[in-house]
């Protein structure tokens, strides 16, 4: 018999408008673990209001003794004086998707005390799980903590992309956010770019709208469902130029369509890309923040047929080796110690 797992998760894991790789990860694994009992808690996360605290409060109070207690660090990291009431009577396993300090443009002070907060709130875990090696070692030097679970995304099987001749066809999946860097993007697409043959779509939430005045330009708000795809299917390269990044599940969900990626070499960034089984990258990796960079690689894949071939070739051989949800369910209940 498996024992139940109970799952503290953000009120809007299941918003259309606000789709999020930390939610789309929760919504997936759980559905492929027995016996969840999840609980939503809405607020403005990880700041909430004190009606959101105190439904989080109930919320684990209802919780029966010595239960295992799988809790998003969106949730849990902010507000360590409500989980220190549960800590003991409960197994407390975090959850952390990014930390909490590490989102781009917080005011220093803001960052340092996010990460105090985050910080007492880990050691009060039983288990710390992160979604990739790079998160996991960071969070474990950041918080000095002897161990953090990996339980790294899986990816669906998708069919390949049609490629255009050309490359010119550019997608870039996120949050519009400073971490994610369209800024950049735009920046080099205008300025170094301007002269090339490309168009460039940019699909996700506005967090923090990008200025651009060029009509090759695209922000289609958040997709999912069969739009997502096709904006995947019609795309030729995908760009991810993010300043900070714990995985980035859109990178295998582009590889997992034979499309090559260009991306920051930041955080778990490196591990989603992976590489073909010959060794062969199936894209490129450029310093974060740098649109120098960035335009270059750009240039590069506008104009070399060569490269293009052979980033397209590397990209289908990954996409046979891309990790599957059915493995990150496995590690994520080993680490949760559930089981008969």
């Amino acid at each position: 018999m498996t024992a139940p797992l109970w799952a503290v998760l953000p009120g809007g894991i299941d918003d259309p408008a606000a789709p999020s790789g930390g939610n789309r990860y929760d919504r997936t694994v759980l559905g492929l673990l027995p016996d969840v009992h999840e609980i939503a808690i809405a607020g403005s996360w990880p700041a909430p209001a004190p009606s959101a605290r105190s439904a989080l409060a109930a919320a684990l109070s209802g919780i029966p003794n010595k239960s295992t207690v799988l809790v998003d660090g969106l949730v849990g990291c902010g507000v360590p004086e409500i989980l220190e009431s549960h800590a003991r009577r409960l197994r407390l396993v975090v959850l952390v998707h990014l930390p909490l300090s590490d989102e781009t443009g917080l005011p220093p002070g803001v960052a340092s005390a996010l990460r105090a907060r985050e910080r007492r709130s880990l050691h009060l875990a039983t288990t710390v799980v992160a979604t990739s090696t790079a998160a996991a070692a960071r969070v474990a030097k950041m918080h000095d903590l002897p161990h953090v679970e990996v339980a790294p995304p899986g990816v669906d099987p998708a069919p390949l992309a049609s490629p255009g001749p050309a490359g010119r066809r550019l997608l870039c999946v996120a949050s519009v956010s400073p971490r994610k860097g369209q800024d950049l993007l735009v920046g080099a697409l205008q300025g170094e770019l301007a002269g090339l043959d490309w168009e460039c779509t940019f699909a996700g939430p506005l967090v923090r709208p990008v200025p651009y005045a060029d009509p090759r330009v695209r922000f289609v708000g958040p997709l999912a469902g069969a739009a997502l795809d096709e904006a995947y299917a019609r795309s030729d390269l995908f760009v991810l130029p993010s300043r900070a990044e714990t995985y980035g599940m859109v990178v295998t969900e582009a590889l997992a369509r034979g499309v090559p990626v260009l991306a920051t070499a930041v955080g778990g960034v490196p591990e989603a890309l992976g590489a073909a089984p010959d060794g062969t990258l199936p894209g490129l990796l450029i310093p974060p923040g740098d649109r120098t960079a960035l335009a270059a690689s750009l240039r590069s894949w506008l104009t070399d047929g060569a490269l293009r071939e052979r980033l397209r070739a590397a990209a289908r051989a990954r996409r046979e080796t891309l990790p599957t949800w059915a493995e990150t369910a496995r590690r994520l209940a080993t680490a949760c110690h559930l089981g008969p």
